[in-house]
């Protein structure tokens, strides 16, 4: 019987490549794509992910090198980034654009905004084992960014005549909003962070996706005959989109 010859299978590229950036590792996340026609990196401003772009025909080897020649460059943008703002008791955060500051209430109650005292911002009192501190703050804010996005996309819904399915709040990091081809509509729960013509356009954008599913012009006529702060509510999230997600992450 003749025995059969097989070609042994390459290994899997790795999915990272790590290096030493100002002597600390960071991680670069490597994506190949048949439409890149050069090595490119960039910096993800709401996670501070280093993400490596190689062409098809590209190697793993000179895509290493490339990084490595550009630790300096790695460096200068995550510094540039905004410090991280955990949800620790003390901490200044927005709430629908105004200053409120967290703190601990003791172990019964629920979270909620209190006034603050001699001219002091706004508080949220959290209530609950102190370890549990951050996640019901985010707990606390998802409920309260769907508290507010139910309503405005109801009544943008309403302006339009559509259907609305399940509206959810996640924790995105490359849009604030989408549409499903269902009707179904999901929203950064970071949005109860901004100004309220914010959320609300934000509901208008995803709601007049229900008429057209694309963005062309007839689309952003929706919106802005729904949202007449769009425009605003763009150059807002353009100079301070990027700054929401510092908020609740780990130092």
């Amino acid at each position: 019987m003749l025995r059969r010859l097989f070609t042994p299978a390459s290994p899997p590229e790795p999915e990272q490549i790590g290096v030493m950036v100002r002597g600390r590792p960071v991680q670069i996340s490597v994506r190949r794509t048949a439409a890149a026609r050069r090595m490119t990196l960039r910096v993800k401003g709401a996670t501070g992910e280093v993400v490596l772009t190689l062409p098809a025909r590209a190697s793993f080897r000179s895509g290493k090198a490339f990084v490595e020649r550009q630790v300096d460059w790695i460096a200068a943008r995550l510094e540039q980034r905004p410090a991280a703002k955990p949800f620790v008791e003390g901490a200044e955060i927005p709430l629908r654009g105004e200053p409120h500051v967290l703190v601990h209430r003791g172990l019964r109650g629920v979270t909620r905004v209190e006034p603050g005292l001699r001219g002091q911002p706004p508080v949220i009192a959290v209530s609950g084992p102190r370890e549990h501190f951050s996640r019901r703050v985010t707990d606390f804010l998802k409920r309260e960014a769907k508290h507010d996005l139910e309503p405005a996309v109801a009544r943008h819904a309403a302006a339009l005549n559509v259907a609305i399915g399940r509206i959810s709040v996640k924790d995105t990091t490359s849009r604030w909003g989408s549409c499903s081809a269902k009707g179904g509509l999901a929203f950064s729960w970071r949005l109860i962070l901004a100004p309220p013509f914010v959320l609300d356009y934000l509901a208008a954008h995803e709601v007049a996706h229900r008429r057209e599913m694309n963005h062309g012009q007839a689309f952003w006529d929706l919106v802005h005959r729904l949202c007449p702060e769009t425009d605003a509510a763009e150059r807002w999230l353009k100079k301070n989109g990027v700054d929401l997600h510092r908020y609740g992450a780990a130092e």
